[in-house]
């Protein structure tokens, strides 16, 4: 759950941590499975060095999460009956340096994000602060919206502290390459890959011209620090007398559209809110963030409506990219149970581009692909 970059870009999601027991008996100790004994000697010799420093107890090493990528998050106790989280980064598949350098940022913003205690980069270990196991969305009532309205007030105010301590040329550019790049994966992976369908004629032209609406449309945002995953399985309940949730996953963090990460919370890749829930939500941000000045721009500032197409806009983006992400983890990793997740994405980009004049387009085309309302007027055919 605690996360670091992976080389095959595009992961959205982790899947959640472990819920575990301190008082483990000798059969729950030691679950760890090692496919590479050499990797296994070198973690136990690393976390034997650590030992005393941090008061560990190595032998009680188990399981903590997994997620879409090639790292783990192993937990372990120490003698002070807590416990640390120790990361498991294969170095020739993962890169943990930008979680190393996002987890101090967020330190500056006054966010309570995992501390690195400490690293070693050559073999892919670190030893992290434990944020628990009780996410946000654990802790959702998925049947009952206002009961979870000040989690979501919690999160909202974690997200302004982090925009509010944005800098440029600090994370890299959420850029028009990268906005394209991401766009490419619902082509690439969830139709043709998918949905068997070649990407070609008036299907391709319609959506090389709409993926160039929304990169333009979301270019011009104001740009702040983006978490770019911030949604209730990346976020971790309060511990003790704290009130401030945690925050993980957070390696891939970009300088980009300020409508990004509002959008990512209230569409979420796991759990669907009605309209009114988001809305509502999404108004507590808008006058929280315009107040403290996050949004200058255009009439965004007085106008909610405004503000609210700009985050309708980004999400498209978001959810198409997603849909991508989903079929490749399905179809390339073996991951089964993204892919079914995918007809969220697709109510999310029917619902938005039912909304506006522009995307009628793509309307028609996910309608035909997915066979709904008998919408006709694509001609392309199965490979």
């Amino acid at each position: 759950m605690l996360p670091c970059v992976t080389s095959t870009r595009g992961r959205v999601a982790s899947l959640g941590v472990l819920t575990w027991n301190k008082n483990l008996n000798s059969e729950q100790i030691s679950n760890v499975v090692w496919a590479d004994p050499q990797r296994q000697t070198a973690c136990e010799k690393w976390l034997s060095e650590l030992a005393t420093t941090h008061g560990l107890m190595p032998e009680s090493l188990r399981i903590a999460s997994a997620d879409a990528s090639f790292r783990r998050y192993l937990r372990v106790n120490t003698i002070s009956g807590a416990s640390l989280i120790v990361m498991d980064a294969p170095p020739d598949k993962e890169n943990c340096e930008p979680f190393v350098k996002v987890a101090q940022l967020m330190k500056l913003a006054g966010l309570k994000a995992p501390e690195v205690l400490a690293w070693d980069a050559p073999q892919g270990f670190m030893l992290l602060t434990d944020l628990g196991d009780r996410t946000m969305m654990s802790a959702i009532d998925a049947n009952n919206p206002q009961a979870n309205h000040a989690l979501y007030m919690q999160a909202i105010d974690a997200l302004i502290d982090w925009q509010l301590s944005s800098k440029p040329g600090v994370l890299p550019p959420y850029d028009e390459a990268l906005l394209q790049r991401e766009l490419s994966l619902f082509p690439d992976w969830y139709l043709t890959k998918h949905r068997q369908l070649e990407v070609q004629g008036k299907m391709r032209s319609t959506l090389d011209s709409t993926f160039k609406m929304l990169v333009a449309h979301n270019l011009a945002s104001p740009s702040v620090f983006v978490h770019r995953d911030f949604m209730p399985r990346n976020l971790m309940m309060p511990t003790g007398a704290e009130a401030a949730l945690g925050v993980l996953d957070f390696q891939d963090a970009v300088y980009g559209p300020v409508t990004y990460d509002v959008a990512s919370l209230m569409r979420d890749a796991f759990l669907t809110w009605e309209e009114d829930f988001v809305l509502d939500v999404t108004i507590r941000y808008w006058e929280k963030a315009r107040k403290v000045g996050l949004l200058n721009y255009e009439d965004w500032h007085q106008d909610f409506g405004a503000f609210y197409r700009a985050v309708e806009w980004m999400g498209l983006q978001r959810h198409l990219k997603v849909a991508g992400i989903f079929a490749r983890l399905t179809l390339r990793d073996g991951k089964e149970k993204y892919l079914a997740d995918a007809p969220r994405f697709i109510a999310y980009i029917r619902a938005t581009a039912a909304r506006y004049i522009e995307l009628r387009p793509l309307l028609r085309l996910i309608e035909e692909v997915e066979g709904q309302d008998g919408v006709t007027g694509f001609a392309f055919g199965r490979m």
